[in-house]
């Protein structure tokens, strides 16, 4: 990113947590402009910490508002945290959130001094850089403010803006919870070698290595649609286009997983509460 805050406080600093942190690290993030706020920290985060010189619960008192307050703390936390984070989202704060169900409105209202509020629903392949991420500035949220938070989320993956917070919900039933749709995916794929005669390790092993190959190359041909990739493996009348007229059958795939998104987009908006 051009620019980095000049001061960043990450609150939680669980799997999530640290999976962004270690990004903004290597891209160029300097350690001495994050504070870590984390009441458990794991052994990787304190070794990180430590060697890269970077404050891990100072007293909040004692703490300036930072350029950027960023929450990735549990949802249900939020209400007894607040008190102590209020704080530090000064009015110049920008402040981002990635706890899923957590409206705009209901981080004002427990942070009332802060003007600047962004939400972003991230998954876990931020993890390895491969993230993808989708959130909902604010009006109050300057363009610099805006080019913070998607630099931050960038750091770790592809990130787009939403033009109506409301679509906060459909990104975590797409992108939030879809890669433990494609975990799922593996386990049914190595379950249907095992039944088709295969040992238990090697269907797995065939499973993995061929949701991992067809993802990468959907990343290495951006150009290139599913539905095309799909069909190039697919011979009229062979094996695959057998498999896909069950897969692709008006109960199959398409409405599976339509009916799955809007279970996951519901219980999003039922955590709002």
């Amino acid at each position: 990113m051009s620019e980095w805050p000049q001061s960043l406080v990450l609150v939680g600093a669980g799997k999530m947590g640290e999976a962004l942190l270690r990004g903004w690290l290597a891209g160029g993030l300097a350690p001495q402009r994050v504070t870590i706020v984390e009441p458990k920290p794991s052994p990787a985060i304190a070794l990180l910490a430590a060697e890269r010189g970077i404050a891990v619960n100072p007293p909040l008192a004692g703490l300036a508002a930072p350029e950027v307050l960023f929450l990735a703390i549990k949802p249900q936390t939020l209400a007894a945290a607040a008190s102590d984070l209020a704080p530090l989202a000064g009015p110049d704060t920008l402040v981002i959130s990635i706890l899923a169900g957590k409206r705009i409105a209901d981080l004002s209202a427990r942070l009332p001094n802060a003007r600047a509020l962004a939400r972003v629903m991230p998954n876990t392949p931020a993890a390895v850089g491969r993230g993808a991420s989708a959130g909902f500035a604010s009006p109050a949220a300057s363009a610099r403010q805006r080019h913070w938070a998607q630099g931050l989320m960038s750091a770790v993956g592809q990130f787009d803006w939403l033009a109506d917070e409301e679509l906060i919900d459909a990104v975590t039933a797409i992108s939030g919870s879809g890669p433990a749709y494609v975990f799922a995916l593996v386990e049914a794929m190595a379950e249907a070698g095992v039944k088709l005669g295969l040992p238990a390790e090697l269907a797995l092993k065939l499973a993995r290595a061929t949701v991992e190959g067809a993802g990468e190359l959907l990343h290495r041909e951006p150009a290139v649609t599913a539905a095309k990739l799909r069909e190039n493996v697919t011979s009229p009348g062979g094996t695959t286009a057998a498999a896909l007229a069950i897969l692709r059958a008006p109960d199959g795939y398409p409405a599976l997983l339509a009916k799955a998104a809007a279970a996951a987009r519901d219980r999003a908006r039922e955590l709002a509460g």
